[in-house]
């Protein structure tokens, strides 16, 4: 029995497997409701950081012949961050939106870039996996889904 679950009891197991409920962000609230429509909080800002946080990591590990190209991610990921927080904070958001939507288009065509074999050569590999590629694709694909509706509102 030593070191067992035979001697163990059974609502020690019970209160291991039990999460504690915590509080709600408040950018993850429930839909609110104004003038009888429901409105959901706007994540875009979410999805970009979730995004840079994915993808900083294999951008710094890309080799220094294709570091020129690493910075351009890295710039235009920030630039993405910038202005999210601008369209949470400013009145002119059309524009902003629109800015933010042609970074994001540049971004992507940076993004394949960085994962085409031709452009590196049959040599040597691209910075970018297949499966990097996939996912951040998919990340920037969600962004501008929600960069579309929000557009249409406008």
């Amino acid at each position: 029995m030593r070191g067992g679950p035979e001697g163990r009891r059974a609502d020690f197991y019970l209160e291991v497997l039990t999460v504690l409920k915590t509080e709600v962000p408040p950018q993850q609230e429930q839909p609110k409701e104004c003038d009888g429509k429901e409105y959901e909080p706007f994540h875009l800002r979410e999805r970009i950081e979730e995004m840079i946080l994915y993808a900083w990591e294999p951008v710094t590990q890309f080799p220094r012949k294709d570091r020129a190209l690493a910075d351009k991610l890295k710039e235009l990921m920030t630039d993405l961050y910038e202005l999210s927080i601008q369209i949470d904070n400013r009145h002119m958001r059309k524009t902003t939106a629109n800015n933010l939507d042609d970074k994001l288009d540049v971004l992507r065509g940076f993004v394949r870039l960085a994962a085409n074999k031709k452009l590196h050569g049959g040599k040597y590999p691209p910075p970018l996996t297949m499966h990097q590629y996939e996912v951040w694709a998919r990340y920037n694909d969600e962004i501008g889904r929600i960069l579309g509706g929000y557009l249409k509102t406008l």
